[in-house]
């Protein structure tokens, strides 16, 4: 797969996760999240396992086969994929599409923060700003009339920093093993194995209502997580990571658009402002760095 055609993959990957905040939402009427989230990532799981499976034997074949070591990075993932799912989709229930959407792509400034803390990667000057930009739009998204956000607000704010450490670790964990199907595979069996346990001791599961919510949690679980985080997994081993972060930060708009149509969500321009500047930031903490190495290599 050449950069080009990974990069079109994560556009994909963008547009099937914005509008899967739509079925998230309206799922919300039927089923908790806990039976929401296990559902459809082990219905994930399910669409990947064939793929996963001969894989494993390609590498078992030539004694590439992860070992327990392999298992135990697979499963921190898992454990990283079901607190920032199981935030955000907590948080939806509180908010609307919209802001979901782009309260969740707070991760991106983590990121490069993150690996600074982790891994010793200085990050460039920009993530400062941008940092200190992501709260001011976040603050203008809830209202700009007063600093309280909503709880279903601050809980997706909570689940950008799963999410950002997922990000740091996928593609990486990914690639070493050269099993991405596998990686993606393990990380929705124990996201959805974790989220169904947890169900059944905090949540009353009902036939009718698990009907009800079939066609959200079909949708969320074969296209968002059965394609679009695997897809996610295989684009990110054949592109640059801040290509990578810059086309998945679309997911913002891409959400905002299927809120605007299909859910009736509504800003106010402080609002709109708050997301432009969100999306701003975004953009700038991924864009910056790049444009420093490009004036750099033609000197």
């Amino acid at each position: 797969m050449t950069r080009f055609q990974a990069n079109l993959l994560l556009i994909a990957v963008a547009l099937i996760w914005g509008s899967a905040f739509v079925a998230q939402s309206t799922a919300m009427a039927h089923v908790g999240p806990m039976t929401f989230t296990g559902l459809r990532f082990l219905i994930g799981a399910a669409v990947v396992l064939p793929f996963a499976l001969r894989e494993w034997r390609f590498l078992r074949e030539r004694q590439l086969a992860p070992g327990r070591g392999d298992a135990l990075q697979i499963g921190g993932l898992g454990l990283l994929l079901w607190l920032g799912a199981v935030m955000q989709q907590i948080g939806i229930i509180g908010t609307t599409v919209t802001n979901a959407g782009f309260l969740t792509a707070l991760y991106v400034p983590l990121v490069p923060l993150l690996a600074w803390w982790w891994l010793g990667r200085r990050p460039h000057a920009s993530v400062w700003p941008a940092s200190i930009g992501c709260l001011v739009g976040t603050w203008m998204l809830s209202g700009a009339g007063s600093v309280a956000l909503q709880t279903g607000d601050l809980w997706v704010i909570a689940s950008a920093l799963p999410w950002a450490v997922h990000v740091l670790f996928v593609g990486r964990v990914a690639d070493r093993m050269a099993a991405p199907f596998a990686v993606a595979c393990g990380q929705f069996l124990v996201c959805g194995l974790i989220s169904l346990a947890c169900a059944g001791v905090a949540e009353a599961v009902e036939p009718a209502a698990l009907w009800a919510a079939a066609r959200d949690i079909a949708y969320t679980g074969l296209v968002s997580v059965g394609i679009g985080f695997t897809a996610q997994v295989i684009g990110q081993r054949n592109t640059a990571a801040a290509d990578a972060a810059i086309i998945l930060s679309s997911e913002t708009v891409f959400a905002a658009l299927f809120g605007y149509v299909l859910m009736g969500d509504r800003l106010s321009r402080a609002g709109w402002a708050g997301c432009a500047l969100i999306l701003s930031c975004i953009l700038a903490v991924q864009l910056l760095p790049m444009l420093r190495e490009r004036v750099a290599a033609a000197r």
